[in-house]
């Protein structure tokens, strides 16, 4: 039985669809990272996971979310408390808006502790941790405030804060936003180390595809609240299948590449209740054809062709929403 398992996931803000039919699933030990463009849905996927969107405005019309086995959209608070935080940990965008202004890190982290294990609620355990994410003389970082750390060591500290309850499913959403290159390989190394030791899943959000190569076991591609492309990371990175996955990787600069420009993808991803009635890339696809426009376009699978969309994938199926996709 997989760890995470998302089954026909539909979320709406106000009378607008925002997460539109995703189902995806992810083992103990592995890592699923989702990839596109700001505006995709990857976030507010993300964030459902233990119910974390507001509501309202956001709504989970349909599908379920099943956590060993459990839907989380029927628990009751007390055990949807335990899930946050707890099972699920969380590392969020810019740690630098994440994190208490006015609280040393070392008192965020042991609050993370007495919540959740409060029989290591203690400064022993906070330094642990903190050198466990590779922060330098964490006796003396623990007192230190937010705004005194760089964003490197911001972003480590969040990834403490949510190693503390030992989690067995870690979301990172953009970890390496605004850090530099040097720093970027830092976390994902740290990531990867953590996953290790530790064997928790990872689901890694970003747009960032030269990270992808080096931590994925698995690509989920989303377009307009869709996945699109979801398979093997070797598998999407090798043969992207959609127009779209193939048009992300050629906008990724090549080292040792010089001269003329880098690719772009032309427009931009429609915004909530403006998506195309048939492929939603359609309107910004180099090889859309008229039928594109108009009907839904459903799943193609390597491993079953017929599959539908509420169907989590197999292990090693490789799946596309375009129907004229190069086999």
């Amino acid at each position: 039985m997989p760890l995470l398992e998302l089954r026909n996931l539909c979320i709406d803000f106000g009378s607008h669809r925002a997460v539109d039919a995703v189902s995806l699933s992810l083992e103990a030990g592995t890592t699923l990272c989702l990839v596109g463009e700001s505006g995709c849905g990857k976030s507010v996927t993300a964030l459902s996971i233990a119910r974390l969107l507001p509501t309202p405005p956001a709504r989970i019309r349909r599908g379920e979310i099943l956590l060993d086995g459990h839907d989380v959209l029927t628990m009751s608070p007390g055990p949807l408390q335990q899930i946050r935080g707890g099972t699920v940990g969380y590392v969020f965008q810019e740690p630098g808006a994440s994190l208490n202004p006015v609280m040393r890190i070392g008192a965020q982290i042991l609050e993370s502790l007495a919540r959740h294990r409060p029989e290591v609620a203690h400064e022993t355990e906070v330094i642990r941790l903190l050198t466990t994410v590779g922060i330098p003389a964490p006796e003396t970082r623990l007192k230190a405030y937010p705004h005194q750390l760089s964003g490197g060591m911001q972003q480590r500290v969040m990834i403490a804060m949510a190693l503390a309850p030992q989690p067995r499913l870690l979301i990172a959403d953009e970890p390496t936003t605004a850090l530099d290159v040097t720093v970027q390989a830092q976390i994902i190394e740290l990531l990867k180390d953590l996953q290790r030791r530790l064997g928790m899943a990872i689901l890694l959000i970003t747009h960032n595809l030269g990270l992808v190569a080096d931590i994925a076991d698995r690509i989920g591609v989303m377009y307009a609240g869709q996945l699109v492309e979801e398979g093997p990371a070797a598998a999407v990175l090798r043969n992207p299948r959609h127009p779209y996955t193939r048009a992300l990787l050629n906008s990724v600069p090549v080292p040792g590449r010089s001269g003329g420009r880098l690719e772009t993808i032309a427009g931009s991803v429609p915004g909530l209740g403006q998506w195309p009635p048939g492929c939603r890339f359609e309107p910004r696809c180099p090889v859309a054809r008229p039928e594109c426009s108009r009907h839904p376009i459903d799943w193609r699978s390597d491993s079953d062709p017929n599959r539908g969309q509420t169907a989590a994938p197999h292990r090693d199926s490789h799946r596309v929403r375009c129907p004229h996709t190069e086999d």
